[in-house]
């Protein structure tokens, strides 16, 4: 005669699907099958969140392991344990009844154990005469050996699992933490970029992270902050190497004579001799006089119109939003940095600047804006240069095209407009004297 083995529960516990699958997994269990039982226990410990188990109900499977006397779990070493409730009450740290009675059907469902009820719902054994054990009733732990595997498969995915997320959380940490410092570093350096609009992807990026989010959703996040950093490290180092050009250009250029017959230096050294041909010996004292002087900000702003461009607003009205126009242009001229931190020690921050856009206004006809304004440093710092002639240079220049352009249009060649700041933005004034005006206006000599 067959021996029958309880497969239903005791009571008004109802009998599932998930329970006869738990049973047919335990009958298929192979005859030599060995685990280590806290081994097991470690791995659906980490894997309790996949398999449905509270920390309770593995406080009560811990419990129900202590009883089976080996550490080794194998087929034919009685695999069902019967403590009763209130030795595992005390095993499982003194719970109450209802919650131990609770968690044990968490533990059935997830497919930990499998109930054998006696008949009349008690837990005990019967013995043979020889002391072994023939039939026993209370909870069977095959389930544990036959998804042993299964369980280690678990927790090594949900410790990969934890692993990916931790290093998503920490690329998306680095991400945001270089693009927000490279953003200030080029904007700070004056780089030429759209740094506003790398600052608006940024703030729209970010702004789909929410408080918690899956590893799929970081990843997205992460991916699109990755693709950002490139963009801007890219223009950072494109501008790097072209600083680096730059400035093995102009080291070399020093050392270089200014063949260009028509730069900046040229119109000043034209300009210096016909101050020293003037007619009259007070004209020529009076011109003597003006580097001495300050330059008016409406008389710069028109011989340099050019850098209006690069002035907030396209507006300037003070020496303080000149300087900062002069500041944003002198990436566009190949200016470093540091040629840049040199002028102003040697010429003072506002004739650097004006410097800047005296070499801006010229910029097509300077082959390195960044060499030439080294060369002016030098001659400064030996005393021989002043903005001057630079800035009446290139106000004679747009005397005589007003000249031109008026001829040109039939309006005669006695009238000339004088220079004046109305189109650059400012508010400023300024008049010339009668010698000044005289001069520039002055044709050169052949």
């Amino acid at each position: 005669m067959t021996e029958l083995v309880a497969t239903t529960p005791f009571g008004r516990r109802p009998m599932t699907l998930g329970q006869i699958s738990s049973q047919l997994r335990a009958k298929a269990v192979a005859t030599d099958a060995v685990a280590h039982k806290w081994q097991v226990f470690h791995d659906i410990r980490n894997a309790r969140e996949l398999l449905g188990a509270t920390d309770r109900a593995l406080a009560i499977l811990e419990a129900l392991l202590t009883f089976h006397p080996e550490t080794a779990l194998t087929p034919d070493s009685g695999l069902v344990v019967f403590p009763s409730n209130e030795h595992l009450i005390s095993r499982a740290n003194g719970m109450s009844p209802a919650t131990l009675r609770r968690h044990l059907a968490v533990l059935v469902q997830c497919g930990l154990v499998i109930r054998r009820d006696s008949p009349n719902g008690k837990r005990y054994a019967r013995k043979g005469r020889g002391g072994e054990i023939e039939q026993a009733y209370g909870f069977d732990l095959t389930p544990i050996l036959a998804r042993a595997a299964e369980f280690k498969d678990l927790a090594n995915a949900v410790e990969a699992e934890k692993k990916a997320f931790k290093r998503v959380k920490e690329k998306l940490t680095i991400c945001r933490r270089d693009i927000v410092k490279m953003i200030d570093a080029g904007i700070g350096e004056g780089v030429p970029a759209d740094w506003r609009r790398f600052r608006r992807e940024y703030e729209t990026i970010i702004g789909r992270l929410p408080r918690t989010a899956p590893r799929q959703v970081l990843e997205t996040i992460a991916q699109a902050l990755e693709a950002l950093w490139l963009d801007i490290n890219s223009v950072l180092e494109s501008f790097v190497k072209s600083e680096d050009s730059n400035a093995n250009e102009s080291h070399s250029e020093r050392h270089k004579q200014n063949s260009n017959p028509d730069s900046i230096y040229e119109i000043e050294q034209a300009f210096r001799k016909d101050e020293e041909a003037s007619g009259s010996v007070a004209e020529t004292d009076n011109l003597r006089s003006l580097p001495k002087r300050d330059l008016p900000l409406g008389m710069v702003l028109s011989a340099c119109p050019d850098v209006v461009d690069y002035a907030k607003g396209r507006e300037i009205r003070t020496w303080r939003d000149f300087f900062a126009a002069a500041e944003q242009a002198r990436p566009a001229l190949g200016i470093s940095p540091s040629a840049w931190m040199e002028a102003q020690e040697a010429m003072g921050a506002e004739n650097a600047a004006i410097t800047v856009a005296a070499i801006l206004q010229r910029a097509e006809r300077i082959s390195s804006g960044g060499g030439y304004l080294r060369n002016l440093v030098e001659r400064a710092r030996d005393g021989k240069f002043t903005v001057w002639p630079m800035v009446m240079a290139l106000l004679r220049a747009k005397i005589e095209e007003s000249k031109l352009s008026a001829r040109a249009s039939g309006a005669g060649g006695g009238d000339v407009a004088r220079p004046d700041d109305s189109s650059a933005g400012g508010n400023s004034s300024w008049t010339v004297s009668p010698a000044l005006l005289k001069s520039l206006e002055k044709p050169r000599r052949p």
